[in-house]
């Protein structure tokens, strides 16, 4: 498996985080929100998860064709949920994809407004598809509900192969000093403080993954569940919507453990 880092990342280009699997999102270095579609290449066929918006389309579609995917070899669309920085393009995929075996996947709670994006492909419920997503090759997708974190029919997609999860807004953040792999210092994972880094530092990645989830989740509640099914999962690389890719085991352990204790989350943290 490819080990990139930041430093030699050129984000005008695909990166490749797993075997077959590519990065192919916006950098755009004037906003925190970054938003990351990826894409699996199995075979002769691909997959893209959570393709990203309309106005980030042109980018996206450059950033495939960088892999040397023919648009007309995907197979699949998934979505996470149905926002618009995820659902978007949906159309323009449609387009330039041009096939009638094309399957747009999410929940069906999530299609019901997925349709007003001008899809004219059936959309299929992860539900009528028992929860996974088959290649020719067998390879399987999983797809695992995560309630209300932060929408009704929120999932995230677990490839088996790679053991990589696609999360959606879990394990997310907003952060103008992003980098697509995140790696703490050692010293990160005893720091107790969320205000002041003991390091000294003036800028600290989990602040930005803290606040995010406290302003985007319902709930402390649907976000505990979240995270105890996806770590329910062999999990061996975390690739958010949002924010950057978290591979370290450290890091992903740590990172769950502070997300499922952490307070104020949504409607836990309004006033009465």
């Amino acid at each position: 498996m490819p080990n990139p880092t930041n430093i030699n990342l050129d984000y005008d280009y695909p990166v490749q985080i797993g075997e077959g699997i590519y990065w192919i999102g916006f950098y755009d270095k004037e906003s925190g929100l970054h938003c990351n579609p990826y894409i699996i290449v199995d075979g002769e066929e691909a997959v893209v998860i959570d393709g990203g918006s309309r106005p980030d389309f042109p980018v996206v579609l450059m950033k495939i064709l960088r892999t040397g995917v023919a648009p007309s070899s995907i197979v699949a669309l998934i979505y996470n949920h149905y926002d618009p920085d995820l659902v978007g393009s949906v159309h323009n995929f449609e387009s330039i994809i041009d096939r009638k075996d094309l399957k747009i996947i999410s929940d069906a709670s999530n299609n019901m407004f997925i349709r007003h994006y001008y899809v004219k492909t059936a959309l299929s419920s992860v539900g009528a598809m028992d929860y996974e997503f088959k290649f020719s090759s067998g390879r399987k997708l999983q797809f695992i509900m995560t309630p209300y974190a932060h929408s009704q029919g929120s999932l995230v997609t677990f490839d088996s192969q790679s053991g990589i999860v696609f999360t959606s807004d879990v394990f997310g953040s907003i952060d103008k000093n992003w980098e697509l792999f995140l790696k703490l210092d050692e010293n990160c994972h005893d720091c107790e403080d969320q205000q002041e880094c003991m390091m000294g530092k003036s800028h600290c990645p989990l602040r930005a993954i803290y606040q995010f989830h406290r302003n985007v989740m319902t709930s402390e509640k649907a976000l505990r569940l979240a995270i105890k099914r996806i770590m329910a999962l062999p999990v061996q690389m975390i690739a958010p919507q949002h924010g950057s890719v978290i591979r370290d085991a450290k890091d992903i352990q740590y990172i769950s453990q502070m997300l499922a204790s952490l307070k104020g989350v949504g409607i836990d943290g309004v006033s009465m």
